[in-house]
């Protein structure tokens, strides 16, 4: 699933893309990927297009939360969390510096 995710925010042209190893640190998730569009619109789609691919490859309905505004879309996958930000919103909650102590890998 993961590989899934990072090729689906990579073919929309997501910015920025760090995928985090929670395995043994977070029992919510196994991956999480944080990634920037450029637009509140570009945020809500690349997570609008996500949640369809998802659903077409795992059967999987993802949970989303905050695609109305288009700042930080939140996307529950089960063993993959995905955030997408506008690159200010991101800047401001900073969650590679809480999450990053050497286990992310920045690229697709």
């Amino acid at each position: 699933m993961l590989a899934a995710v990072l090729a689906s925010v990579d073919d929309d042209k997501a910015e920025e893309i760090v995928q985090i190893d929670l395995r043994g640190r977070s029992d919510v998730a196994d991956y999480m990927v944080i990634c920037s569009g450029r637009s509140s619109r570009q945020v809500a789609s690349i997570s609008e297009k996500l949640a369809d691919r998802l659903k077409e490859q795992f059967h999987l309905s993802a949970r989303m939360e905050g695609k109305e505004t288009g700042d930080w879309v939140l996307i529950d996958a089960g063993d993959v969390i995905v955030h997408v930000f506008r690159p200010e919103v991101r800047e401001f909650y900073d969650l590679e510096k809480m999450w990053l102590p050497g286990s992310a890998h920045r690229g697709a």
